[in-house]
């Protein structure tokens, strides 16, 4: 009484084995790139200013395409990484941040349609074929309309209104990597072409910006 069957006993365990596989390596990319400003910071003196500027943009750069990769916890070492180093990291992350962020909506905004239905028929995902035959000759307002039509009642005056307030939302939302993370939401907003390329980019900057500006300005600790 109260044991779980074996199936879903062992399913349970595979759960916990894969977050706490992804928390470990959350913890370690932090690290590692905690490590090398550290290091970095450590030979100001033998580094060359040129030098420490590029080190510094190739680990953002890793940082950002991390960001950009569905199911990939980006956000958090992001926050880790303004908690370890302070206020002078926060415009440098915020600016990484916002670029992985694009490149995700970007390659979702511009994948062709047809090399994306060619995927998903070799997956056999005749649903999903289906639903991209049919919204594909559709312009951006009349998907607009078909979200509208499609959505369940109680959400059909707050997606369409203020679609682009619940992505800000959804992108700041803790343990978001178990819907696919800022790279997979942002894909899939760019895929839905419900959006437009100007207004989640000003959406992106304002909705992104809190965390690094406190960090930033006020040199709040968001650790508690």
């Amino acid at each position: 009484m109260g044991e779980f069957p074996k199936g879903q006993q062992g399913t349970t365990t595979a759960r916990v084995l894969r977050t706490g596989g992804r928390l470990a390596l959350l913890l370690l990319l932090a690290y590692g790139i905690h490590l090398l400003i550290g290091w970095i910071s450590a030979r100001t003196a033998e580094i060359p200013p040129g030098a420490q500027v590029d080190m510094l943009m190739a680990l953002l750069l890793v940082y950002a395409l991390l960001l950009a990769i569905p199911f990939a916890p980006g956000i958090e070492i992001g926050l880790m990484l303004l908690a370890a180093e302070g206020p002078w990291i926060a415009p440098w992350i915020y600016l990484a941040t916002m670029a992985g962020l694009l490149i995700a909506y970007g390659v979702g905004e511009w994948v062709p349609y047809a090399r994306l239905r060619r995927i998903l028929a070799d997956l056999h995902m005749c649903r999903a074929c289906a639903l991209l035959e049919r919204t594909q000759p559709l312009s951006r307002p009349e998907r607009v309309m078909l979200l509208h039509n499609t959505a369940p009642k109680w959400l059909r005056l707050f997606i369409p209104r203020y679609r682009y307030l619940f992505l800000a939302v959804i992108v700041n939302l803790p343990g978001n990597a178990v819907i696919g993370g800022g790279g997979g939401i942002l894909f899939l907003t760019g895929l839905s072409r419900l959006f437009n390329p100007a207004t989640v980019t000003l959406t992106l900057a304002l909705g992104v910006m809190p965390v690094p500006l406190a960090v930033w300005v006020f040199g709040i600790d968001i650790l508690p």
